[in-house]
């Protein structure tokens, strides 16, 4: 069988790709920083089954992502362009989005810090300096060796693998959660029904809130609604608020009832009357 050649290769990736995107509604997109192969390797049997990981340039993904939004017409595939950047790969799953992503994290392996890399956490050694006291072994104070951002130097490398410390791990991260056209950030993943619970049980308060801000810039400027109107009258004649304030505590009904009863008890009297009278001419 002849050699494969590139034109060849990008066909078939690209076929691939679009075949994914037709196939799945959900894309985890996670970093593949210092992930080696036979991790990666790992990382697809334990997903097997729903999942597909995909990985390649971020320039032929871009391509055939936006080649294939314009031959079917999906635009929402256009939303995964712009989070194709830097060491990344796309995870197309079927299964539930925070088993997969809990799935992918168990594949992290320690690393030593190699002269050279960006050290992603900092490096603290606590058994230095120390001192002798009353026959135990004190720990002055932490060390510092290597700082989150900071390029390892090679005395903090030599140092951490002469005491066999390998303080990196490294595997894929899941950075962005693509559903459906929508995207958003893998945090929400860990989102519980008790937290939104109490996120809904917020929103009338946000509510109150937010008119009560709308109807003070309303009150101030010259924007107006019908209930900010009603507001600027009652600011402009006072009297009308309080006449509005009798009314809707029923002060006006008042006399009226306290009226009524009576009538109601002088209508109930003759009644007894003709009662009794009609019982007395029985017996006359």
């Amino acid at each position: 069988m002849g050699k494969v050649s590139k034109t060849d290769k990008k066909i078939a990736y690209d076929h691939m790709l679009c075949q994914l995107l037709d196939d799945y509604t959900q894309v985890l997109v996670a970093a593949a920083d210092n992930v080696g192969s036979n991790q990666l390797q790992n990382i697809r049997q334990g997903l097997r089954g729903d999942s597909v990981i995909l990985m390649g340039k971020n320039t032929m993904m871009k391509r055939s992502i936006r080649m294939h939004s314009e031959k079917t017409g999906n635009k929402a595939y256009l939303n995964l362009i712009p989070l194709l950047v830097g060491n990344v790969g796309l995870i197309f799953t079927k299964g539930d989005l925070k088993e997969v992503r809990e799935e992918v994290a168990k594949y992290k392996v320690g690393a030593p810090a190699s002269v050279g890399l960006v050290a992603p956490v900092d490096v603290v050694v606590l058994n230095i300096p120390t001192k002798i006291n009353k026959g135990t072994v004190e720990i002055i104070t932490p060390v510092e060796l290597i700082k989150k951002g900071d390029k390892v130097g090679s005395s903090e490398a030599a140092l951490l693998a002469k005491l066999g410390i390998r303080p990196f791990s490294y595997g894929l991260v899941v950075l962005t959660v693509y559903e459906n056209g929508s995207v958003f950030s893998p945090e929400v993943l860990d989102l519980t029904e008790d937290d939104l619970i109490e996120k809904f049980a917020l929103a009338p308060h946000m509510l109150i809130n937010g008119y009560k801000n709308l109807l003070a810039v309303a009150v101030e400027t010259e924007y107006s609604f019908p209930l900010a109107d009603k507001v600027k009258e009652y600011l402009a004649d006072p009297s009308k608020f309080a006449v509005a304030a009798s009314v809707a505590t029923g002060g006006g009904d008042a006399p009226v009832a306290s009226a009524a009863a009576p009538a109601e008890e002088k209508k109930e009297e003759p009644a007894e009357e003709s009662d009794d009278d009609m019982g007395f001419s029985l017996f006359d």
